[in-house]
């Protein structure tokens, strides 16, 4: 078995992020992908933090991840607090792209699933109009709900028969870690990664904002002037409280000791008892 070196993590509220910018991201994840080392791949900012102060679960999944990106400047402002100068942001959509399109990762083969009824197929042929050297092999939208049992079996079924070497997850925050908790050990493919709304912003159901906005952490604002009807309440929840936590990891008050890192292979599935466990 290939062993790989133990990369020191930012510490932002007990949650380790890996110090990566966007290089650095894509240098790690072809690795992984050239040694065919099973993993799965992180993105989170504030929401994600939050989530998992709230979930153990989810810090889990965190500590299991092969990386864990900052996909949020908060995240970042507290790494180059901890003198992680070289890390910045690497938002899900951008990461997306760039292992999408880059000429070292041509010939990985790549498999959507998520997204609302018909959004990843239109993702796929978006895409190919674009990247026609694309390899996207197949497409999977999910239930809302948990999978049944038979379910389950049809996506490990489908990956097993097309084999993809990434497959790309777009659900939410912590639905989607949760499953590729679940799902890497039965599935068939080398990385898993959760990329959120990188579906959305791709197919333009979701605008981009500008360089500036997002270099300044007002991209949530971006977002919820969008969808003010889904998003007030997760930033109404979220930024309030993680800036009144990070102000007491930051001055000393409270101690957020970080979660007790695994190797990222393989992942547990202790928690995973039966199918369409997933909550």
């Amino acid at each position: 078995m290939n062993k790989l070196p133990q990369h020191p993590r930012a510490n932002v509220l007990g949650v380790g992020i890996d110090p990566v910018n966007m290089d650095s991201a894509l240098a790690r994840i072809l690795h992984h992908l050239r040694i065919r080392r099973k993993g799965f791949v992180c993105l989170t900012g504030v929401h994600g933090v939050m989530e998992a102060q709230r979930d153990p679960r989810l810090a889990g999944v965190f500590a299991e991840a092969a990386l864990v990106v900052p996909d949020g400047m908060p995240t970042v402002w507290v790494g180059r607090h901890q003198n992680h100068k070289q890390m910045s942001r690497v938002a899900g959509p951008d990461l997306m792209l760039e292992v999408l399109r880059r000429e070292e990762f041509r010939g990985v083969t790549h498999f959507f699933c998520g997204g609302k009824e018909g959004i990843a197929q239109e993702l796929r042929e978006s895409l190919l109009a674009r990247y026609p050297f694309l390899e996207i092999v197949g497409t999977y939208t999910p239930p809302f709900g948990p999978l049944s049992a038979a379910q389950e079996q049809e996506l490990i079924d489908t990956v097993q028969q097309l084999q993809p070497d990434i497959v790309w997850v777009g659900i939410s925050t912590p639905k989607q870690e949760l499953f590729m908790q679940r799902y890497l050990p039965l599935l068939d493919t080398t990385l898993m990664f959760a990329v959120g709304a990188a579906f959305d912003f791709h197919t333009g159901r979701i605008s981009d904002c500008a360089e500036w906005i997002k270099r300044s952490g007002l991209q949530w604002l971006h977002r919820l002037l969008q969808d003010p009807k889904h998003l007030w309440r997760r930033y109404l929840r979220n930024n309030p409280s993680f800036v009144a936590h990070i102000f007491l990891q930051l001055t000393g008050l409270r101690s957020y000791p970080p979660q007790k890192r695994t190797d990222g292979h393989p992942v547990s599935r202790a928690v995973w008892d039966k199918p369409g466990s997933l909550p």
